[in-house]
């Protein structure tokens, strides 16, 4: 790591305060375990603020040993905000990821299935959900329920907020003055195949670093998966300045937790403060979730 970068990578003290949940900080950039909480069960106000405060803090919450209803998980979600539809089940399309099941017959559930049969897996790169929309996901929620027998499938997380606070101020202001194209086509066709719906897929312009609304803090707001081009600059420009991004990005793991997945374990992470990275190191294995998205506007400068 440069010493530019080590210079900005504070040590931040976990909080501490919390009187009705427990938060076990992963380290001390991103990423908890939250104990004390049975989400199958109505929340208390206090409870749900204690879980906000932690969400704006750790960006990554872990939830183990849940045993969710499909109206469990939702009604967590809409604590947060407006459930989110994916362009899969809007467009009525299935990836062999997200094959259409009795369980996903619901637009606001998107099913996350590997197994024997599978060519990929959702999310095998670094990227933030869904982008493409101009309301993109504030946050999401995977609740995992079958996970590989010989263990594996763990998920990444890099702090984005923590990438923008490491470039340079030079770099910073001049990043901050820019948009970026984020088009579905880039993975949904591109990297799985799946053929564009008639009207095609979702494709808008957020800013390249935004105000994440809940912590006050800035973030980049590019990714690999579905980022196609800074605006206004030419083409290898854009090339040459996202290239640099995702790996500032991707490859320091000063700003990164791992997740290792348990059965009946639910996820929830800040989109707009974290990218992530599904590991599929376990073919051929299955693993089996279900996963609920959360909007709550548009992500701005």
């Amino acid at each position: 790591m440069s010493t530019w970068i080590a210079s900005k990578l504070e040590v931040a003290a976990p909080r501490d305060g919390y009187q009705t949940i427990g938060v076990d900080p992963l380290n001390p950039v991103v990423g908890g375990e939250v104990t004390g909480v049975d989400l199958s069960k109505p929340l208390s106000d206090a409870q749900i603020a204690e879980i906000r405060a932690a969400f704006a803090d750790r960006h990554v919450l872990i939830f183990r040993d849940q045993i969710l209803s499909v109206e469990d998980h939702k009604r967590f979600a809409r604590l947060f905000g407006a459930l989110h539809v994916h362009p899969y089940n809007a467009k009525n399309v299935a990836p062999d990821h997200a094959a259409p099941t009795k369980a996903n017959a619901d637009p606001e559930i998107l099913v996350v299935k590997a197994d024997q049969t599978s060519r990929f897996v959702a999310g095998e790169e670094w990227h933030s959900d869904v982008t493409c929309d101009a309301e993109p996901p504030m946050g999401s929620m995977l609740y995992i329920t079958k996970t590989p027998e010989i263990g594996g499938g763990d998920t990444l997380f890099a702090s984005t907020v923590r990438a923008y606070e490491a470039l340079s101020p030079m770099m910073q202001e001049f990043v901050g003055r820019l948009t970026a194209t984020h088009d579905g086509a880039k993975p949904y066709t591109g990297a799985y195949g799946t053929a564009p719906p008639p009207g095609g897929w979702p494709k808008t312009n957020h800013p390249v670093v935004i105000t994440v609304p809940w912590s006050g803090r800035k973030a980049l707001y590019v990714n690999r998966g579905f980022t196609t081009r800074l605006n206004p600059l030419n083409r290898k420009e854009s090339d040459a300045l996202l290239e640099f991004l995702f790996r500032h990005i991707e490859s320091h793991v000063a700003f990164q937790c791992r997740v290792r997945w348990t059965p009946n374990t639910l996820v929830f992470w800040d989109n707009w403060s974290v990218q992530h990275h599904a590991a599929w190191d376990y073919y051929p294995h299955s693993r089996f979730g279900q996963r609920v998205s959360i909007i709550a506007g548009s992500p701005a400068a």
